[in-house]
This record gives structure tokens, C-alpha cells and sequence, in this order.
């Protein structure tokens, strides 16, 4: 156990440590400080780890106590994989529910949610919710595409070819998966293209053309010297590839390999392993024990198929049959639940775009109830600007008025004291006139 810890500290820091030029698969997308982002990548290195939950738990605490979202992201991303990996879908619903309620308006953690709702649909399409899955790539993608955001396009096609995968349409998977390639490189997020390559390839072998499966399990392991992490990918899909072209000797080295590597118990999950033992086993001749395994298988198609041809290979053909005809019917349940999901997707879809119908009908209505609100208050204030204008013009004229009939009084009253002083004048002069008679008759009475 200490080897195993000393071995996955080694690759955690190798992955921290591969600097400016290597970008590894776990980055610090949320930009916190190198101890929390060293914790929490020694998480994400063994993701289905139950001892992830105090983890978890610890980063979340530290979130709530700072006051600060993307520490409590940091715990949720950490507790969501082992939720799956425990079969409690409630609660892995709701942590992510969580991540995507503090970041779907944040445009600056577009990088790390991205990531993080591409790897809940996977679990959701291995619980069998494809219609969920889907609704989550299209909500997705129209986000990427409202924000031009060429890694958003590349996690939302990478998922519809999930989708597309989980439905055996391997043509439309490759093609998903293609195109999210070339998202892959417009984004510059290298780091995602080898696992793009793995996906193809395990389609291509679905297919049995195994010089192009065998073409990009190349291109991708040519990643690994760079991102350790990718060797138990690669060595899974080229144990697929021996298998499915019945190179037993590669086969075996590849499975002793695989099952030797300390991370392939925490990076693959339980059923992946399984069908990689019953593979194995069946190789092997060791028959009873292929089905005993293949009953711990948790898809029902799964079981079927690798029982069909584990009893076809011991020429048992009668349960081989029955297992086929379990296998064709699953197929054709499948095939109805598809159906169904595509109606289901359909009717969210319709119902989403009715939302954003309306939406947008609200919005021009709420836009005119403005604009006429703004016109009724603008024609009261004319109104009252008007109103008011008029109001004065009518005091001006009434102060004119005044004023004139002021300045006519004024008039009038200086012309009555002008007559009135003329008036006085002429008396006064009367009166001269009569005292100068009076002397005058004085004088002359005195000189007689």
C-alpha cells in the first residue's frame, strides 16, 4: 500500500511538474493556490476512491469558511465520481447540480466547467440516462456557441459521440468524436486529443477495421511520455484491440501489464474491468469462471453478449441461444428506450425553445410597456412644460398690465401736480402783482 501511494504521489507531481511546456490532464483551471490544486489533483488521480470523501468534504469546509465558490467546486468535483461509483445518483445530481448553479453564469470558469459536466454525462450514460446526457451536450453547445467557445463545441460533440456510442452507432460516434478533434485544436487544449484518439480507436475496433483503430491507439500513446495518466487508457484499448483481433500473446502481456498498474483499480471504473477479466478468462479457456464474472457485469446487454459468446465458444449452443435471444430482445428494448428518449429529447427541446419564445416575447413586451411608459411621461412633460409657458406668459401680460396702468396713474397724477403747480405759480403771481399795486399806492399816498 505504500508502494501504491508512493507511486501515485510520483505521478501527481510529475503531472505538477511538467510546467509551461507540458500542460497536463489535471490543471488548475480554477486558478487556486498550488497546495489546494496539489490536493485536490492527488483526488482526481484516483477518482472513484472513497477516501476522495473527506477530501471532498475538507475542500468544501475551507470554501464555505473563505467565502470562496471554487474551493467548494474543487470538493464537489471530488465527491461526484465516487457518488456514481457508490450507485447514489441523488446525491451526484445534486453535487452537480451545485457546480453547475455557482458557474453557469461565470464566463471565466468556462474551463473548468466545461470538463466537469462532460464527465457527469459519462456516468450518466453509463446508468442508462442518455436522455439526460443528451439534453446536457445540446444545453452545452448552445452556451459554446452563444460564447464562440471552441472547448465548450469540443466537451459537447465529445459527449454526443458518447451518445452515440451507447446507441452502437459507431459511424456517428467517430464522427462526433472527429469534429470534437478539431474543436480540440482550435481551443489548443491538447491535453483532451489523445483521449479523443482512444475513443475513436475503441470505435473503429467496434467496427473491425483495426488498421485505423490501430492507427490512432499510435497517435494516442504518442501523449503518454507527456501525460502519464493516459497508460492505463491506452494499455484498455489495446488490450481491446489484441482481443477483438485474437492476438492472445499480446492480449496477455497487455492484460499482466494492465492489471500490474497501481492506477488501473482507481482510473478504471468496476464494470470496465470486468468485461476486461471475462475477456481474459474466455481467452484463457477458463470458461466457468468467464461466467461467473460476466454475472457481476451491471448492463444487461453486457452480460448477455460476453455469455453468448463465452457458451458459443464452449459449444453450448442452446444457452447460447437463449443468451442471444436475451441479447436481441435487450437490443430491441434499447432500441424502443431510444426512441422514447428521442422523443423525450424532442419534447425538451420544443418546451425550451416555447421557454425562450416567450422569453423573448416578455422581453419586447416588457421593451414596449418602457417605451410607452417613457412616451406617456413624455408627453406629460410637454404638456406641462407647455402648460407652464402659458401660465407665464399669462402673469407676463398681467404684470404688463399692471405695470402700464401703474406708469398711467404715474402719468396722470404728474400731470395733475404739474396743472396744480402752474396753478400756484399764477396765484403767486396775482398775489405779487397786488402787493406791488399796495406799495405802489403807498408810496405815491407818502409823496403827497
Amino acid at each position: 500500500m505504500q508502494r501504491i501511494s508512493q507511486l501515485l504521489s510520483s505521478a501527481v507531481l510529475l503531472l505538477l511538474l511538467c510546467g509551461p511546456w507540458c500542460r497536463g490532464q489535471i490543471v488548475n483551471r480554477l486558478k487556486v493556490d498550488d497546495d489546494t490544486f496539489q490536493r485536490y489533483a492527488w483526488g482526481r488521480m484516483q477518482q472513484f476512491n472513497p477516501d476522495n470523501l473527506p477530501l471532498a468534504d475538507s475542500l468544501y469546509r475551507v470554501g464555505e469558511t473563505c467565502q470562496n465558490f471554487r474551493y467548494k467546486c474543487l470538493g464537489l468535483a471530488l465527491e461526484f465520481p465516487v457518488r456514481f461509483a457508490q450507485g447514489d445518483y441523488e446525491r451526484m445530481d445534486a453535487a452537480v447540480g451545485e457546480i453547475k448553479q455557482m458557474l453557469e453564469k461565470r464566463k471565466d470558469t468556462r474551463a473548468f466547467y466545461y470538463p466537469i459536466i462532460h464527465e457527469y454525462c459519462q456516468f450518466l450514460l453509463h446508468i442508462g440516462r442518455a436522455s439526460d446526457a443528451m439534453l446536457e451536450a445540446r444545453a452545452m453547445e448552445r452556451s459554446a456557441n452563444a460564447e464562440k467557445s471552441a472547448l465548450g463545441k469540443m466537451y459537447a460533440r465529445r459527449v454526443i459521440g458518447l451518445i452515440q456510442s451507447y446507441r452502437t452507432n459507431s459511424y456517428l460516434a467517430i464522427h462526433n468524436f472527429t469534429r470534437a478533434a478539431d474543436y480540440c485544436k482550435e481551443a489548443r487544449a491538447e491535453q483532451e486529443l489523445p483521449n479523443l484518439y482512444i475513443l475513436i480507436a475503441q470505435e473503429y475496433i467496434k467496427e473491425k477495421d483495426f488498421a485505423k483503430a490501430e492507427e490512432f491507439c499510435v497517435k494516442a500513446e504518442d501523449y503518454v511520455q507527456f501525460f502519464p495518466s493516459l497508460r492505463v487508457k491506452t494499455l484498455m484499448t489495446r488490450a481491446y484491440l489484441f482481443n477483438a483481433k485474437q492476438d492472445w500473446k499480446s492480449f496477455w502481456r497487455t492484460y499482466d501489464e494492465l492489471v500490474g498498474d497501481p492506477l488501473y483499480k482507481v482510473q478504471a471504473d468496476g464494470n470496465s474491468r470486468f468485461q476486461m477479466d471475462v475477456a481474459y478468462l474466455q481467452s484463457r479457456g477458463l470458461f466457468e469462471e468467464a461466467l461467473a464474472k460476466a454475472d457481476s457485469l451491471s448492463s444487461a446487454r453486457d452480460r448477455h453478449e460476453k455469455k453468448h459468446g463465452i457458451f458459443a465458444a464452449q459449444g453450448r449452443f442452446e444457452p447460447a441461444y437463449g443468451e442471444l435471444a436475451s441479447l436481441m430482445s435487450e437490443k430491441d428494448s434499447i432500441y424502443i428506450r431510444v426512441q422514447n428518449e428521442d422523443m423525450a429529447i424532442l419534447d425538451a427541446e420544443m418546451n425550451n425553445a416555447q421557454l425562450r419564445q416567450d422569453a423573448v416575447r416578455l422581453k419586447a413586451q416588457n421593451q414596449m410597456t418602457i417605451l410607452l411608459g417613457f412616451l406617456v411621461m413624455f408627453v406629460i412633460a410637454f404638456f406641462a412644460i407647455l402648460f407652464s409657458q402659458w401660465q407665464l406668459k399669462q402673469n407676463l401680460d398681467e404684470m404688463r398690465r399692471k405695470n402700464t396702468q401703474m406708469l398711467s396713474n404715474r402719468r396722470a397724477y404728474q400731470k395733475a401736480m404739474d396743472a396744480k403747480e402752474s396753478e400756484i405759480s399764477f396765484q403767486l403771481k396775482i398775489l405779487q402783482n397786488r402787493n406791488t399795486n399796495i406799495l405802489t399806492g403807498y408810496e405815491d399816498i407818502l409823496n403827497l
